[in-house]
């Protein structure tokens, strides 16, 4: 049993409650209690919690954001990929360790914490940011708050596991803003990608194109492809990993989901391919630049010279991205015919309920053909007749 005890303070008169560590065998205690009875009740409650197996070293409490905020992101390292770890560790740099590195996990509320995603919101938040957007009073994006509360309470779920804290006050904020909705996509017809490859200023940005576009890999998938992963008898791609480009470097990892995959493409894409891996080795890279490297990422924002941008100006194409190119590979596909599953595997996508979330609106069009299939079927049964003699 633990005991209580009074003594004096600047404020006054005040109590503690003392018991000892179950694990270490140690003396604990917790100052402060106004009244004896108030620290009866603590102390009541920190027995209970210790016969049921619910008791927190109120020590454990006392790390910092900062300290196990450290260790968490050297894990992150260790199992993402190093475009997804760029992300977690800006959110965490500018967001988070501004705000929480100095607070105790245990002093961390739930108030607080929803506070701080208004001020996210807002952009009256501390940050961390260096560049011109980090404008005082700018609301951040809804993408930019959920990444930084994901980060506060992926550390504190860890506090969680260790027994540090009850409970994660970071999940279940009421006050999350609402995602936008994004912007229609633009798809765009086997016409308008002829033009816009026919635009491109050179062989290799013209087969790439096409290759986007038919063929639905992604940038980094794309200027990845060794020529070893191209099957010219059986016209198939084997997706085998992705070049991204983080922070001005090219990484090269799996492709995402690390989902590898087998990709077929057009015939007419042979040829082009072809010319792409002529005089090149098994494991070298089918799209380069002019010194034989990765190409970077053509740059679409508005005021830019790019070889994209000028493709898309000459060809008179709305202004869309490279990444765009695999949603037109997914509406051909759709409209060609082919099924959900064989759009899925096409894209690499973990399963056919994320195909059809992602492009419900082209399978709304399937939905109208299947009606207009019955009902040609019913018609060529004859099934009016059902109904062709009623009230005869």
């Amino acid at each position: 049993m633990g005991s209580i005890a009074s003594y004096q303070a600047a404020a006054g008169r005040r109590y503690r409650a003392r018991w000892r560590d179950d694990n270490t065998n140690r003396q604990v205690e917790k100052r402060g209690f106004r009244t004896k009875r108030d620290a009866e009740i603590f102390l009541a409650r920190t027995e209970v919690a210790r016969s049921d197996g619910s008791y927190i070293d109120p020590a454990a409490a006392r790390a910092t954001v900062g300290d196990l905020g450290s260790e968490w992101m050297r894990n992150k390292r260790h199992s993402l990929k190093a475009s997804s770890y760029s992300s977690l560790e800006t959110s965490w740099r500018v967001y988070v360790r501004p705000r929480w590195e100095d607070t105790r996990i245990g002093d961390i509320r739930a108030s607080q914490v929803e506070q701080w995603i208004r001020e996210l919101s807002e952009g009256t938040a501390a940050t961390n940011r260096t560049k011109s957007s980090a404008v005082v009073g700018k609301p951040r994006s809804a993408t930019v708050v959920y990444r930084a509360l994901g980060v506060l309470a992926g550390i504190l779920d860890t506090a969680v596991r260790d027994g540090r804290i009850p409970r994660n006050v970071a999940r279940g904020a009421q006050n999350l803003p609402t995602k936008r909705s994004e912007k229609p996509r633009r798809y765009l017809t086997h016409a308008e990608v002829v033009r816009l490859a026919e635009a491109a200023s050179t062989s290799t940005y013209r087969t790439l194109l096409l290759v986007l576009a038919y063929c639905g890999l992604r940038w980094s998938e794309a200027i990845g492809m060794h020529v070893r992963d191209i099957n010219f008898d059986k016209q198939r791609i084997q997706v085998n990993r992705a070049a991204v480009e983080v922070e001005g470097r090219i990484v090269i990892g799996a492709p995402k989901n690390w989902e590898r995959r087998i990709v077929p493409f057009p015939d007419f894409l042979e040829i082009p391919l072809q010319q792409m891996c002529n005089g090149k080795g098994p494991d070298d890279l089918v799209f380069t630049d002019v010194d034989g490297n990765h190409l970077r990422r053509a740059k679409t924002s508005v005021g830019t010279t790019s070889w994209f941008a000028a493709a898309l100006e000459r060809s008179g194409v709305e202004r869309l991205t490279p990444h765009d190119l695999r949603h037109t590979a997914a509406s051909l596909a759709i409209s060609s015919g082919a099924n959900v599953k064989a759009v899925q595997r096409m894209l690499g996508h973990k399963s056919a309920a994320m195909t059809l979330d992602t492009y419900a609106d082209l399978f709304e069009d399937d939905l109208a053909d299947v009606a207009s299939r019955m009902n040609q079927g019913g018609l060529d049964a004859d099934v009016t007749r059902l109904w062709s003699f009623q009230g005869v």
